[in-house]
C-alpha cells in the first residue's frame, strides 16, 4: 500500500513540474521569437501529454476541459493581432500545451463513460 501511494505522489509531483515548466516555457517562447522553433512546440505538446495524462483526476475533468476549450478557442481564433506578435505568440505556445492535455483528459473521460 505504502509504495502504491508513494508512486501516485511521484506521479503527481511529475505532473505538477510538467505543468509549471509547461506555462513558464509557453510565455518564455512566447517573448523571446528565437525560442519559436517546431522542437518548442513539440516539447510543450509531450508536456501537456503528461499533464493529462497525471495531473487530472476524474473530479477535475470538467473544469479542466471547458478551460482548455476556452484556451484553445481563444488562442487559435488568430483574431488578436491587436494585442501584439509577443501575446499572439504566447497564446500559440499555450495552445501548443494544452491540446494534448486536453485530448488525453478527453479520452480518459470517454474511456470512463465507456464502462458505464
Amino acid at each position: 500500500m505504502a509504495k502504491g501511494r508513494s508512486m501516485l505522489m511521484l506521479d503527481h509531483r511529475i505532473g505538477h513540474w510538467a505543468f509549471i515548466v509547461g506555462i513558464a516555457l509557453a510565455i518564455l517562447a512566447g517573448a523571446v521569437p528565437t525560442w519559436q522553433t517546431v522542437s518548442m512546440v513539440w516539447t510543450l505538446a509531450v508536456l501537456g501529454f503528461i499533464v493529462g495524462l497525471l495531473n487530472i483526476t476524474a473530479r477535475e475533468t470538467t473544469e479542466f476541459l471547458v478551460a482548455a476549450l476556452t484556451l484553445l478557442v481563444v488562442g487559435s481564433v488568430g483574431a488578436l493581432p491587436a494585442l501584439g506578435l509577443t501575446v499572439t505568440s504566447v497564446l500559440a505556445n499555450v495552445v501548443a500545451f494544452v491540446a494534448p492535455a486536453a485530448l488525453i483528459v478527453a479520452l480518459k473521460a470517454l474511456w470512463v463513460l465507456a464502462q458505464d
